[in-house]
């Protein structure tokens, strides 16, 4: 697969084996270089979990994983190494993210007003 919008990714089920597992509500980057970390994930029971990028596996209709285990339980850890991509779209600093397929930002889409 080759760049996608990271607000598009946040559109894609998370799923094992094509079983919907949650969906992503936010991405989180490496507070330091723009590479994404991973999705935190609200899951079928309305819990939020995080899922490493590296440990996904990005496809054209959803984001499959090779098991439900890789939804790790401590998102608040991951949230305080990082920065959200909804909090930097809220805060106008950017308006999308392009990936490229290892979590790399190859682009950041800031508005023409902004810009």
């Amino acid at each position: 697969m080759g760049s996608r919008s990271a607000t598009e990714l946040l559109q894609l089920p998370v799923q094992l084996h094509g079983i919907r597992l949650g969906r992503p509500v936010d991405l989180l980057l490496d507070a330091e270089e723009w590479r994404a970390l991973g999705f935190v994930v609200l899951c079928g029971d309305e819990s939020l979990r995080f899922l490493v990028f590296a440990a996904a596996d990005v496809e054209a209709d959803a984001i499959e994983v090779i098991s439900a285990l890789m939804l790790l339980e401590d998102v608040e850890f991951y949230r305080a190494r990082s920065r959200s991509l909804r909090a930097l779209i809220k805060a106008g600093e950017v308006d999308d993210l392009l990936l490229a397929p290892d979590g790399s930002v190859e682009a950041d889409e800031v508005s023409p007003a902004r810009g």
